[in-house]
């Protein structure tokens, strides 16, 4: 009721019904009987919504009124449709059509159109069933020919819909309850596509959508739940059936079907395509993929895509079967014919095709249960077997008939191509591209030996700006895929030469080539390629000075002179020939870095080289503390040598005792003392810090422990100076080490209690 208020035909119509009932009370209580209402009603000009006058010429003015005020509220919506269906009066309508045509009525026609349109967008499943039925539908569509919105044109439904030569039984169907469905499919649609597409609302859309959905999936399933109607139909393609006229138009068949297929759930479709391919769907797309007819090729591409983007694998592994079987892949017929092909939407298509079938087939394998994988960025990836030796295969032979038009252009000098030419460039550079980020061995292997970058690089001097695009593209492709392989590659057939004339060229104009070329170098810029840095300047110095309108090249040179041509810093070439020198790296001792182990840092190594002599340790202490070096502090307070004859006594040294230990301490001892402590790795700093918890214990015996701190990092230096190369440790010093260790070991356990003991 509210929604009636929004035009001003709702808003009376709601009044007169307001002001009819108020009269009705006031005849009642005046004592009129009470048979009277609809009168009344009708006598205040109110419209009755659940009655509508018997249809003649006459009377079509007073039905359109009727019909209008009716479409206005809900209530009346509603109670118009039930009256359409119990009265079928869209029968009693049809006939007033053939009679306003041989009148020349075109007023009435027109109102017979509004009429129409109006029963149709009520959005009323039974109404639109009830229109597209076999002995209505002609009349129904005959009467919205003639549209009010042009009078001066008339539409040609009738003679499209009424053409029998439409509809082909490629194999006969028997259930009649499916031919009829399939007819009233084809109506519908060509209701929603052509009769109603300029006055479709979004309700009636839905309501068409749904009826069509629904009687497809019954078409559907009638189709792949029949054995014997799929063996009939792929059996038009046996080698005994001479009809091509047939075999033909049951290539156009499962492509309707396939079309169609697309608006199921996933797995209706599974089911289908699973059927279709069990009885030979791929020799039949084979077939029709070599077909004279333009519409048979784009039918059984149109198949193939469809299959593809339901299910990649499934036609992988068609072919891996077919492989198995020693016949022709698909694949090779889909390079047959992208190479031959002239119609450039089924061109596309092909290409399309051929990548999605040539996919690496990598995906990332799903995190365990109970691990931490869900943690690890790099998760491992699960290889197909079966596609890597396809991938191989293609490489060894398809790869090379694919790309043969560029590998042509190696003696040609003249870039002038018809347009078919350009675009199986196009489309040949843009799968060579694909193939490059996807398969990294075998395409840089095929790259390397079909010398395809200079080939494409030819195309830079085309005079086809699209085809010159296109070639930089791939480059730039290569440059972001970070490969120095690619870079060399690029360097030696000096593509960026030619890239950089293409700025110069293009200098005085701001168009898409020149800022796809700038792109291409401001790349290199931030992801700072030192050696295609290196190459342009030391190259092509010259040419980059006269571009001035960017500083971009300006910024090349002055960073290359300014760190004098990154010569300290430069990587390692990726071509390197086995007699090349090797990169310099810095440090010292053998260059562990050629096993991937990072080098050990100067002043540990020297640490490790010093040298157990008596003399080394007092000239190095000596020197550490004439350079004001700290004194480290000791890993383990072990003991002494010298105390281990008064191991009672050292349990609880008193002071006087103390003393005598330091004054007893030797020059020597106290040059080691003083010697800076060794790079300190993290099980010594657990040990350290265990220690720390024994404050009390320390302070007590701090005098004495930095004796045995000093003897403790003699014998942790001449534990370290054992030799791997000799594998043996001199008997002066393993005695020594024994020795300590037995100390170290009694004095812990006999004098420390509780944590310092432990």
């Amino acid at each position: 009721m509210a929604l009636s208020f929004q035009e001003a035909d709702g808003c009376a119509t709601i009044w007169l019904f307001v002001s009819a009932i108020q009269n009705k009370f006031v005849l009642v209580n005046n004592g009129s009987d009470d048979a009277m209402d609809d009168e009344v009603i009708l006598d205040h000009h109110y419209p009755n919504p659940f009655s509508l006058p018997t249809p003649s010429l006459g009377n079509l003015p007073e039905i359109e009124q009727v019909v209008r005020n009716c479409n206005n509220s809900n209530n009346g919506r509603d109670g118009l449709a039930k009256f359409i269906l119990s009265e079928d009066y869209i029968k009693q309508l049809i006939p007033l059509v053939d009679m306003a045509e041989d009148m020349e009525d075109l007023a009435s026609l027109h109102k017979l159109c509004n009429i129409m349109k109006i029963f149709i967008l009520l959005n009323d499943n039974s109404i639109m069933e009830l229109v597209v039925r076999d002995d209505l539908i002609l009349g129904s569509v005959g009467a919205l020919e003639y549209d009010p919105d042009f009078p001066s044109h008339k539409a040609n439904h009738r003679q499209w819909l009424g053409k029998a030569g439409r509809y082909k039984e490629v194999v006969r169907i028997d259930d009649d309850d499916i031919r009829r469905k399939i007819h009233t499919v084809h109506r519908l649609q060509y209701l929603k596509d052509v009769v109603l597409a300029r006055i479709l609302d979004d309700p009636t859309f839905s309501v068409l959508n749904s009826l069509i959905f629904f009687q497809q999936v019954d078409i559907l399933t009638y189709i792949q739940s029949n054995p014997l109607f799929l063996k009939e139909l792929f059996g038009i393609f046996d080698a005994q059936e001479t009809n091509q006229e047939r075999k033909k138009e049951a290539v156009l068949f499962i492509q309707q079907c396939c079309a169609i297929a697309k608006n199921l759930q996933p797995p209706g479709r599974q089911t289908l395509y699973s059927s279709f391919l069990d009885h030979g769907l791929l020799s039949v797309i084979t077939f029709a993929l070599r077909h004279s007819d333009t519409g048979v090729r784009v039918g059984a591409t149109d198949v193939l895509v469809s299959m593809i983007d339901h299910d990649p694998s499934m036609i992988r592994q068609t072919i891996f079967r077919q492989m198995s079987e020693k016949q022709t892949p698909l694949t090779d017929s889909l390079i047959d014919l992208l190479l031959v092909e002239v119609d450039l939407g089924v061109r596309a298509q092909i290409a399309d095709t051929i990548k999605v079938l040539l996919d690496s087939g990598i995906h990332p394998e799903g995190p365990k249960m109970g691990g931490n994988d869900f943690n690890n960025p790099s998760r491992r990836v699960i290889v197909d077997p079966q596609h890597i030796e396809f991938v191989k295969d293609f490489y060894d032979g398809s790869a090379k008939k694919l790309f043969q038009p560029l590998i042509d252009l190696k003696d040609r000098g003249d870039m002038n191509f018809s347009i078919h030419q350009v675009s199986l460039f196009t489309y040949l550079i843009e799968i060579l591209s694909f193939f490059v980020r996807q398969h990294t061995h075998n395409s840089k292997y095929f790259v390397l030996s079909e010398n395809l970058g200079d080939r494409i690089a030819q195309l830079l001097s085309s005079p086809e700006k699209y085809l010159k695009l296109t070639a930089l593209k791939f480059f730039r492709n290569l440059i972001g895929v970070q490969d120095e392989f690619y870079n060399q590659q690029m360097m030696s057939g000096r593509v960026f030469e030619t890239i950089l004339n293409l700025v110069t060229e293009t200098m005085p104009r701001d168009n898409l080539l020149n800022s796809a070329c700038l792109e291409f170098f401001d790349f290199i810029r931030v992801q700072q390629f030192k050696s295609i840095i290196s190459h342009l300047v030391e190259s092509h110095r010259a040419e980059m000075k006269k571009i001035t309108y960017v500083e971009m090249f300006q910024n090349f040179i002055t960073r290359y002179d300014d760190s004098a041509g990154f010569d300290s810093t430069m990587e390692a070439s990726f071509l390197e020939t086995a007699g090349s020198e090797t990169p310099k790296r810095s440090g010292i001792g053998p260059r562990r870095w050629e096993a991937g182990i990072k080098d050990i840092d100067a002043s540990e190594e020297e640490y490790f080289n010093t040298s157990d002599d008596e003399d080394d340790i007092v000239n190095k202490s000596a020197r550490s503390v004439n350079g004001a070096s700290p004194l480290s502090k000791p890993l383990v307070d072990y003991p002494s040598d010298e105390e281990n004859e008064n191991m009672e006594a050292d349990i609880a040294p008193s002071s006087s005792e103390g003393k005598k230990l330091r004054a007893g301490s030797s020059k020597e001892v106290e040059a080691e003392s003083a010697l800076p402590s060794p790079p300190e790795r993290l099980s010594e700093k657990r040990r350290r810090e265990e220690d720390e918890e024994d404050e009390l214990n320390k302070l007590s015996q701090s005098k004495r422990r930095n004796s045995s701190s000093s003897n403790a990092g003699n014998l942790l230096r001449r534990k370290k100076s054992f030799s791997p190369q000799s594998g043996t440790v001199s008997a002066s010093k393993s005695n020594k080490i024994s020795i300590s260790l037995s100390t170290a070991i009694k004095t812990g356990g006999e004098g420390g209690g509780g944590e310092s003991g432990r």
